[in-house]
């Protein structure tokens, strides 16, 4: 199955650095045996939005591909198109889903300036302690609604993932730092001359002063240079915030990234989903 979407296409370059993508010819099954409660890298993507009678037929799916309760307590499904088609998406709502639908924005430059209210230093994370601050901020930002606990294990995991593709030369884990404090911080990753942006975090003490404005700059046109690419590529709730952001930033929508999610309770959502930056 070849993926057209930009989302898609840049989601799955971390299931392919250290966890499992299985083609099954008209959907792939993406596991990250590492994260098993990493609901967007446990999932299936089918190459076309939900038709009539697809629902009972991509549950069975799910269970012979990812797995059951107790062991599995989430569903996912994702489409590969880049339109907004939500195809037959009813008897999904019906039984308890929510859509997953992002915008995706791309730029060949972010605008190159942009100002902050205090002194701010960006950069790539290079020792233990940024990466422990990163952690740190990102369970800070988490969804209130998420346990602590549960999602520090999770991010870990998460952040184990990222140094080691940024050790594989494969991107950037990049901090906005006050002095030696980190206030902010994101992911550039790159495949296929894109780069896409992970998990843009701002602390709440630190938010409304521009930071995440620059961090967001500064660590594309970095990326832009060091990794040769084309495009930079993120993606935020549609009508956010984040989008507002990104789009004052240069990115321009290319496409829509839709799936449905289901889980048993709400400790962990999808990363790159950040908190309002207003």
């Amino acid at each position: 199955m070849k993926v057209k979407s930009l989302g898609y296409q840049t989601d799955l370059m971390f299931a392919d650095f250290d966890g499992e993508i299985i083609d099954r010819g008209n959907y792939l099954v993406i596991r990250t045996p590492t994260n098993p409660s990493f609901y967007w890298g446990n999932y299936l993507l089918f190459n076309h939005p939900p038709a009539e009678g697809d629902y009972q037929r991509w549950q069975e799916l799910f269970a012979r591909e990812i797995g059951t309760a107790p062991a599995v307590i989430h569903r996912v499904f994702g489409w590969d198109t880049i339109d907004n088609d939500q195809g037959v998406i009813e008897p999904f709502l019906k039984n308890g889903y929510r859509v997953d639908r992002l915008v995706v924005l791309a730029t060949r430059k972010p605008y190159s300036s942009a100002n902050s209210k205090q002194e701010v230093t960006v950069k790539p994370l290079m020792v233990d302690a940024d990466w422990t601050q990163s952690i740190e901020n990102q369970v800070e930002c988490r969804n209130p609604g998420f346990s602590e606990f549960d999602y520090r294990q999770f991010r870990q995991r998460q952040m184990d993932r990222y140094r080691a593709m940024a050790r594989a030369g494969m991107g950037e884990w990049f901090g906005a730092f006050i002095g030696s404090r980190l206030v902010a911080d994101l992911g550039i990753f790159c495949v296929n001359r894109l780069g896409r942006y992970q998990s843009v975090q701002t602390h709440p003490e630190y938010r409304r002063q521009g930071i995440a404005r620059r961090l967001v700059i500064e660590s594309g046109l970095f990326a832009l240079d060091r990794f040769a690419l084309e495009n930079l590529v993120i993606a935020a709730d549609e009508g956010s915030p984040a989008e507002r952001l990104y789009k004052s930033l240069g990115f321009e929508i290319a496409e829509y990234q839709l799936g449905v999610v289901k889980w048993d309770s709400p400790t962990f959502s999808r990363p790159g989903k950040p908190p309002p930056f207003t």
